[in-house]
This record gives C-alpha cells, structure tokens and sequence, in this order.
C-alpha cells in the first residue's frame, strides 16, 4: 500500500476508524479483532480513536481499550502503528455528546488514555471538538504541553476551521502535524480546510469519508457518478470515493470506520486504485 505522512512518521494512505466497534449497534469482540487484525494484516499503520468511542458511561475508553488488546494479540510487527486518539469530546452514556476543553480535563484524559492504550507517549493526540465555554487558545495550550512533557508524540486538532488551523499551528510552533475533519461525497465544507492543509504540509484525515455508519453501504445509489465509476472499474462507490478522496491532496489520508475485515480490505485496496482525471471530474461534480 502506498503510504503517506503524519509528521515525521511515514503511514498507510488509508487508516482504519474504530468507532463503529464500540459505539451502539457494535459487534461482538471477536469480530472487531478480526478487522483490526485484517487491518494490520492489509498493511495499514494509522488506527484512529478516542476515548468518547464508547456505548455506556461506565466504559468511557472502550474503543482505545479493545484496539490496545487487538495490536497486541497480533502476530506480526506493529512497531510501525500508529494510534491516534482524541480527548475533548464526551458521552455521558445517554446517547448525547457534550464536550469539555479545559486544559485541565484534557491533561487528566491524556493521561487516562496513556493507560488504556497501555504507552508511555501517545503516538497522535487530537483535540476532539471545541468547547464554546473555554477559549479555543487555552484548549491546545494544554495539547502544547502535553507535547512539551512527552506524553504525546505528535499533535492533531479536530473538527477545525481554517482560522482555527493557523492559530494550532501558531500555538504548537509550527509543530501541527494533522487536523481530523469530516469530509465524504455527501459532506464537502470542509475543501478550505484541506486545501489549508495541504497548502501548510499537515495531514488531513477526513472522519466518515463514505458518509457514516448509517449511510456508508448506500453511497452508490445516492451519487450515481461513484457507482458508475465504480461499474468501470469493476470495485466498489466506496472503493471509488476513497481514492477520489486520495486524489485530492498527498496530505489526505481517510479513515473509514469498520468494524468487518472485509470492508477493512475493500477499503485498503482504495489506495491502489488509479482514477482518470476525467473520472475525477465527474465525482468532483457528482
């Protein structure tokens, strides 16, 4: 698999989401190993997280949790993986989401997360979602220094505007390597934000790149230019919209949630499909 970049760190052009593994309508254990382990198998080194990736309150962390167990039981080297997780963002277990970006709680949930992936530096730490009650400075002032202390190896912001970018980079002094936004052929508002990125050399991981949990398996009928594409080539619309996502930039790198090893691999062999310029325009206009 081609790879791409995060830092200094060189990484699978396509990462694995763990979010459906944990969250409500979740598989069983058993099967999520086998995805991350087919994964890791495919060739992919980027597996993403946070520690909001769960169903009921009382097991905040069970999605870093259950990918810490699933690299280790693997059979192969994983020295080359990179686990990016996220603090910032909550779920009190009621189906809601709520967030919290005081410096405080995300060096207390940086430090939670250490000892749920089971390392002494997280590989990519990402400020989840801003927080309207705390100044968005403050917020990835508490990422800077959990870079300063070494508990983070890189850092990543998330759900960002391009003002917001300029102003992470500035506080991190220039040392922003990715920004985690959502970006599918269904939701396209975030182009300023990842033509930024690949102006300013930062990664850009889209979050939902087939267009959710829900809608994913759906993505050929709802844009008929991807399922013709796909048609083309004889693969699949979500084959098609990663590698149109790839196309946009050397900085894209999607993360497509998966909870199958199947569709992990359907996914995976994105990164080797090659899409004409004239097929990119037709899905850039889908």
């Amino acid at each position: 698999m081609q790879t791409r970049r995060i830092g200094d760190a060189q990484v699978s052009a396509i990462g694995l989401g763990g979010m459906p593994m944990s969250i409500e309508g979740r598989p069983d254990e058993q099967r999520s190993v086998a995805a991350i382990h087919a994964a890791l198998e495919a060739g992919v080194t980027l597996i993403d997280t946070a520690d909001a990736y769960h169903r009921d309150a009382n097991e905040v962390g069970h999605n870093e949790s259950l990918i810490a167990r699933a690299v280790a039981s693997y059979g192969g080297d994983t020295s080359d993986v990179l686990i990016a997780t996220k603090g910032g963002h909550l779920r009190p277990g009621d189906g809601s989401w709520t967030v919290n970006g005081s410096p405080e709680y995300l060096k207390k949930a940086c430090e939670a997360s250490l000892k749920r992936l089971g390392v002494e530096a997280i590989g990519l730490y990402q400020f989840h979602r801003p927080d309207p009650e705390v100044p968005y400075a403050d917020s990835v002032g508490a990422i800077r220094d959990l870079l300063d202390a070494g508990k983070i190896r890189f850092a990543g912001i998330s759900n960002a505007t391009p003002e917001r970018i300029r102003l992470s980079n500035e506080i991190l002094g220039g040392r922003l390597v990715s920004v985690q936004n959502q970006f599918s052929p269904a939701f396209r508002s975030s182009e300023p934000e990842l033509e930024l990125c690949a102006e300013l050399g930062i990664a850009f991981l889209p979050w939902s790149p087939l267009g959710g949990i829900s809608q994913a398996g759906e993505l050929g009928s709802r844009f008929d230019a991807f399922a013709e594409v796909a048609q083309a080539h004889g693969v699949s619309p979500q084959q098609v919209s990663l590698a149109w996502e790839l196309a946009k930039a050397p900085v894209v790198i999607p993360i497509p949630g998966s909870s199958r090893p199947e569709t992990i691999r359907d996914s995976v062999a994105a990164a080797d499909l090659k899409l004409s310029a004239e097929e990119l325009d037709r899905l850039d206009a889908a």
